[in-house]
């Protein structure tokens, strides 16, 4: 073996896959809140994981062992969990939205749909609470700052119309109300 050749430690499959993403996370209060209890509850439950692992690997051949097997692959899954919890919380900023008059992260906006293509029917109002990706959940009315409507809506105020084309479609909102 040459001397200048560098000994390297083999990465496990799981650490090739893993990509290291070190972008702030924004969430709610109560999202941060959430995570924390989620975390709580993992770290309580290891103890009762642990000793039914270590019951589980008292009762022979580990290698054939389905039971241990399938124990030591849940106390792994409650790992991975953690540390993707500590990291997130490390990694949260929470949403505080101020008074500018403008749609930002956080705000709750009323908006009015305005399409030539549907003239004869009745404008409908819709609401979208604006969030980071963290917080999703379209079926609530809850949609990311990155999604684009999200993006097309950040920034405007009471009374301006955004146009978004949506499946080859123009589809135009008026901006009716914010909340922060």
């Amino acid at each position: 073996m040459a001397e200048n050749s560098m000994m390297q430690i083999p990465k496990r499959r799981h650490e090739k896959l893993m990509v290291r993403d070190e972008s702030p996370i924004p969430m709610t209060q109560q999202a941060y809140q959430r995570l924390k209890e989620r975390l709580t509850t993992l770290k309580n439950s290891l103890p009762e994981q642990i000793a039914t692992t270590k019951a589980a690997a008292e009762l022979g051949d580990r290698s054939e062992n389905a039971e241990y097997q399938i124990s030591k692959g849940r106390l792994r899954g409650t790992h991975r969990q953690i540390l993707i919890i500590e990291d997130q919380l490390k990694r949260a900023v929470i949403i505080q939205p101020d008074n500018s008059g403008k749609i930002q992260l956080g705000s709750t906006v009323i908006l009015q749909t305005h399409n030539e293509t549907t003239n004869n029917l009745k404008p409908e109002k819709l609401t979208f609470q604006i969030l980071g990706s963290f917080e999703t959940n379209p079926g609530k009315g809850v949609i990311s700052d990155q999604s684009p409507l999200g993006k097309a809506l950040i920034g405007h105020r009471v009374g301006d119309e955004i146009s978004l084309e949506i499946e080859a479609k123009e589809r135009k909102y008026r901006i009716l109300e914010i909340k922060i």
